[in-house]
């Protein structure tokens, strides 16, 4: 028995005009999409004064896509790729009436050179009418309008109503629909052949072409005001970060000045020499601190604001106190945050030098490793009990603090651990990423 078979099934009319359209909206959101990820383009959309440069490079992202768009269709019968009207509307929109008419002037080319003439005088127009939308309307009523707007069509005349005022939403509403309108009249006077539109058969597929061009141009205005959104909020986390970490900064100076200005106060009656050359390196020290306003340092420079402060220690203990460094010289240009190892050093004195009888000595350690640089603070003091190793990191500010700005600036890629031996001495270990001077570092 033969099999029976079947008669090739071919869309009709309508179905045809209804997937282009949906095509037709899914090329213009990823258009959007994929420029909303190019750095440039995201600074373009964010700030709304923009100059000459900007504003072509505007044109040209939207433009040349939509002209290979305009060319697909004449080449391929593509009809889904031709955003003639949108396009050049958006751009005069969002960039301004010359930016506009570049882009239809782009995208009327093609058209024109097979023989469309009314495609690039339409195209223009277009673009023309979105950058005068642009100049009556306010900005940010542009960025509100959204896909959604059809939904909300009764609140906006509701509000238009009582208000007794414009509603921008129904003002940009406006205009596509006319323009779509238009250039159906303009396609059944003249001919496709003079310029291109989707042809309808009925006055319900004629309201779906006139919502598609809508939409197409509602999309991409969605689309870049999130992106926008987003990079506002990025800038909002910089600036907080910076000013907690500006904060613990702070926070960490009068703590040093009033430790070592209660160390100059016991100095006073006994060793006044002594307590006058404390008083002029301190002074040195905070005259740089209050010059640095930087977030981040090298190594080098960190290690030069340790000897200035080790300097005022040795003065106060005298030969006690010996200082050795086992620094690689890899790790000289490193970046770390700025006093973050006083607070350690401090600790090692106070909590384990100042009470050993005897010398003592303070070694300060730096290396790199697969990425990661490791700094040690260590002492060969009075130690702590394993109990209370902890101690010193749950209260006092100044190792609390280190703490605190490591989680801040590094997240969960930091590491702060403390090793002590009652009676041997205590390693501070930091571990950090390894940046170099030449990378960038945003707070």
């Amino acid at each position: 028995m033969r099999p029976v078979l079947e008669e090739p099934k071919f869309l009709s009319a309508g179905q045809f005009l209804l997937i282009t359209l949906i095509v037709k909206l899914a090329v213009m959101a990823v258009l959007a999409t994929m420029l909303a990820r190019f750095r440039q383009f995201r600074h373009i959309l964010i700030f709304e004064r923009r100059l000459w440069p900007d504003r072509l490079i505007f044109a040209l992202a939207i433009g040349i896509p939509l002209m290979a768009g305009v060319t697909a269709r004449l080449l391929l019968n593509y009809y889904a790729a031709d955003l003639t009207l949108e396009g050049a509307f958006l751009a005069g929109l969002i960039a301004g009436p010359y930016a506009g008419a570049t882009v239809g002037v782009l995208v009327g080319a093609p058209a024109l050179i097979a023989g469309e003439f009314i495609a690039i005088i339409f195209a223009v127009g277009a673009g023309f009418a979105g950058g005068g939308m642009r100049e009556v309307c306010p900005k940010e009523a542009i960025w509100q309008f959204t896909p959604f707007v059809f939904v909300d069509l009764p609140k906006h005349f509701w509000q238009m109503l009582r208000r007794l005022e414009p509603n921008w939403q129904l003002a940009l509403l406006a205009p596509p629909i006319a323009l779509e309108l238009l250039r159906q009249a303009l396609g059944e006077r003249f001919g496709v052949h003079r310029l291109f539109y989707l042809d309808s058969t009925s006055p319900w597929m004629t309201m779906l072409i006139v919502l598609a061009s809508v939409l197409a141009v509602a999309t991409p205005i969605r689309i870049w005001n999130s992106a926008r959104i987003e990079h506002r909020l990025q800038e909002q986390e910089k600036l907080l970060l910076a000013a907690k970490i500006e904060a613990l900064k702070s926070q960490i100076n009068p703590h040093f000045l009033f430790n070592t200005l209660a160390s100059i106060s016991s100095l006073i009656r006994s060793q006044p020499d002594t307590a006058r050359t404390l008083i002029i390196k301190l002074s040195g020290l905070l005259r740089r601190l209050m010059r640095s306003h930087q977030h981040f340092v090298t190594l080098r420079e960190e290690l030069e604001s340790i000897d200035e402060y080790l300097d005022i220690e040795v003065a106060r203990f005298g030969p006690k106190l010996m200082v050795r460094k086992d620094i690689n010289t890899d790790t000289f240009d490193v970046v770390v945050p700025s006093m973050i190892l006083q607070p350690l050093v401090e600790n090692s004195i106070k909590h384990g030098l100042s009470r050993k009888v005897g010398p003592g000595l303070i070694v300060i350690r730096s290396r790199r490793h697969q990425g990661r640089v490791s700094i040690e603070i260590e002492d060969d003091g009075m130690g702590f009990l394993i109990d209370s190793l902890h101690a010193p990191m749950a209260s006092g500010i100044g190792l609390a603090n280190v703490r605190e700005r490591l989680r801040v600036i590094y997240g969960a890629t930091y590491q702060l651990t403390m090793v002590s031996e009652p009676g041997r001495g205590t390693t501070a270990r930091i571990e950090v990423p390894d940046l170099l001077a030449n990378e960038q570092i945003t707070a």
